[in-house]
């Protein structure tokens, strides 16, 4: 197995799928905080702002899930292993 074919079969078997799935979990987690928010709009304080930590924790996620699937595409193209 060559280096090309090795980096290959990580990045498409083990880091895109992780990376997807982290994706998905950071959206979920911005849609709970937009509930805790759209909750906590009804005059309880505290939902209102644990739905505002939880949401900028959400976006924070998704700016890391996309900014690593981004790094894995240039280093994917720098060694030209894309598929």
């Amino acid at each position: 197995m060559t280096l090309s074919e090795l980096l290959t079969k990580i990045t498409s078997e083990i880091l895109n799928p992780i990376i997807s799935f982290l994706l998905v979990l950071a959206t979920v987690i911005f849609i709970w905080g937009v509930i805790q928010y759209v909750i906590g709009s009804r005059g309880d304080e505290k939902a209102l702002e644990n739905g505002k930590r939880i949401m900028i924790w959400g976006i924070a996620g998704l700016t890391i899930m996309a900014s690593a699937w981004g790094i894995v595409a240039v280093i994917c193209r720098f060694f030209e292993t894309c598929n």
